[in-house]
């Protein structure tokens, strides 16, 4: 739009001069100048983008990952523009350190490839009635008459969604877990469901176990369910918020603490990290200073952010985790596998199938289909002799202290240390002095909501992994993913970022430097914990931190496929028959199976 100043109406509503035409000559001069040297601009970005060869000195594990990233990148996007899909553009996204351009392309990629279908927009706001239901929703096992099943086949379930007047659904977008199992076997694995983008979905499953298995199909929410959790965690990253205690002599106060704090007139105490420039803030007390702060706690959650017609896409038994029946047979007999090794023709194209199964369970236990021999660690001795002579950090929330806990349980040659540590926070630590282990365990930097901690006692787990001097007899597990559920991706994304960078300098000073990872899992959801912590979120949490950290020389334990396999109800604390096969394949891991391994 064009000022309406009346100099600007006076210079071109009038005849120019001579002057005036030189001047427009030259600019246009210069205009193609400028064209010039912007393309020469741009050609010189992709010169350096394909000729990246080393970042701040990293192996040639780094680079190879880098490369690939910068290859997925330069196949998907135009080199010269970022991808123009609507990601988050809130205050919470843009503090921290800047990234840099690398950087921000991976963070573009992995953003649209975890970009979830919404439903289509609409005129009027949203009613239940239009909404996926469960119950008037079907799906039909794909199977031909006469056919025989055999390991190695991949079995189709077809899922057609209707709404809650039993109309079929024409769009995609809604969130579907797949299952399958069979009780009497102890056996299940996960399947994985293909959106068709019109209301009806793909459930794939590879048949890994001779006898009965059946499917089960979910609905975890709906379509609409899930647009307003993608709103809430753009519009309202504050929801989840922090406190911390101020005191000087008699005076005390608290405040409001968070990684993303409306931006308003209330002045702020600014506490982002020096090494990684991780952000986090408290509002300032009224009487006290910054360097006044105490402690960190669990603050608390902001209610009401729901509107009239957006509450009921949220009920218990209704349309959160309500499984979906069968239109027929909901179970099929598997024989074993063809002697002739024929593969069955299958409507699903493999290249369509983006995540295999990790391993599955037979006779309640986990069978890893990544090339690691599952060990049984059923004697407290068998765990002794793995981690004798060894430093084991764990690093990350509760459901990695769950496996310090364990360990602590099973084992009773460890000794718990008492170090005053608050319960359930930490940090802890475990010493078994006759066979030289020592086993700690300390919860990751902010944002958490764990109970009452030190301030000091919060670590940013990249900084501790630039503390660790690494080697053969030291082995690192991490998990990171429940507390950044409200967050955007993106703060996740920079968090991995750091971690993935300390990662890198540990296995670049001490290759044989053993580290793992622990992925999130599935978690009971009702209306309340499903607005903050939906196992949405750890989905698209978890397909970041596979993509992150794929291609690197660290292992990871598929708490995500572990739990959705296994047939007891999903927790965020699994219980214990899964943190045992848990506990085996990480312990697989640090002592792989050799001729003289004794189970």
């Amino acid at each position: 739009m064009m000022p309406s100043s009346p100099q600007w109406k006076a210079y071109s509503e009038t005849e120019p001069d001579h002057g005036t035409q030189k001047k427009v000559t030259m600019c246009r001069k210069l205009s193609k100048v400028s064209v010039i040297f912007l393309f020469l601009a741009v050609f010189g970005l992709i010169f350096l983008l394909r000729n990246v060869s080393s970042v701040e000195n990293w192996n040639c594990h780094t680079v190879s990952a880098l490369n690939q990233l910068k290859s997925r990148i330069q196949s998907s996007f135009i080199p010269v523009n970022l991808p123009t899909s609507n990601h988050n553009n809130t205050f919470c996204v843009h503090l921290g350190q800047k990234p840099s351009r690398e950087d921000e392309l991976e963070e573009h990629y992995l953003l649209d490839s975890i970009t979830w279908p919404g439903p289509p927009p609409r005129s009027s706001p949203i009613v239940l009635d239009q909404t996926s239901d469960p119950v008037h929703s079907l799906f039909t096992l794909l199977i031909k008459e006469g056919r025989e099943w055999h390991v190695g086949d991949q079995l189709e379930a077809l899922v057609q969604m209707h709404d809650f007047q039993g109309r079929p659904k024409l769009y995609g977008g809604d969130f579907l877990l797949a299952r399958l199992h069979s009780p009497e076997l102890g056996a299940g694995v996960a399947g994985k469901v293909l959106d068709h983008r019109n209301g009806s979905y793909s459930a794939v499953f590879p048949l890994l176990w001779v006898g009965s298995a059946q499917v089960e199909i979910t609905l975890v929410h709906s379509s609409e369910a899930v647009a307003v959790l993608r709103r809430l965690r753009e519009e309202r990253p504050d929801r989840v918020f922090a406190k911390s205690l101020f005191r000087s002599g008699s005076l005390s106060e608290t405040t409001v603490c968070n990684m993303c704090l409306p931006p308003d007139q209330k002045p702020q105490c600014n506490y982002t990290d020096l090494s990684t420039g991780e952000p986090w803030y408290c509002y300032k007390p009224k009487e006290l200073g910054c360097d006044t702060r105490i402690n960190h706690a669990k603050g608390g959650y902001v209610k009401h952010l729901l509107t009239s017609k957006e509450a009921p896409l949220f009920q218990s038994g209704v349309n959160i985790k309500v499984h979906i029946h069968a239109s027929g047979p909901d179970r099929i007999n598997v024989l074993p596998p063809r002697k002739d090794g024929a593969e069955v023709e299958s409507s699903v194209k493999p290249e369509a199938i983006q995540l295999a199964p990790s391993g599955y369970y037979y006779k309640d236990s986990w069978r890893p289909l990544n090339g690691v021999t599952m060990r049984q660690f059923s004697k407290s001795s068998a765990i002794t002799q793995c981690l004798e002579n060894k430093v084991i950090n764990m690093y990350g929330d509760s459901t990695v202290r769950q496996w310090f806990e364990h360990l602590l349980a099973f084992v009773p040659e460890l000794k718990d240390l008492n170090l005053h540590s608050p319960k359930h926070v930490g940090p802890f630590m475990a010493v078994d002095s006759t066979h030289n282990i020592l086993l700690k365990y300390r919860c990751h930097g902010p944002p958490i909501q764990f109970s009452t901690v030190i301030a000091s006692e919060l670590q940013y787990i990249s900084n501790e992994l630039d503390g660790l001097s690494g080697g053969p007899n030291t082995v690192v597990v991490f998990t990171i993913w429940a507390h950044f559920c409200p967050f955007p991706v993106e703060v996740y994304i920079r968090r991995l970022r750091h971690i993935r960078r300390a990662v890198l300098r540990l296995l670049d000073r001490a290759p044989g430097t053993i580290i793992v990872i622990r992925s999130a899992n599935l978690r009971a959801l009702d209306p309340e914990v499903s607005l903050n912590y939906s196992d949405w979120y750890s989905l698209q949490l978890n397909e970041v931190l596979r993509a992150m950290f794929k291609g690197l020389n660290v292992l990871l334990v598929d708490a995500w496929q572990m739990t959705l396999a296994h047939h007891f109800p999903h927790n965020v604390h699994p219980p214990q028959a899964i943190i045992k096969n848990m506990i085996d394949m990480l312990l697989s891991y640090i002592c792989p199976e050799t001729k003289k391994s004794h189970q």
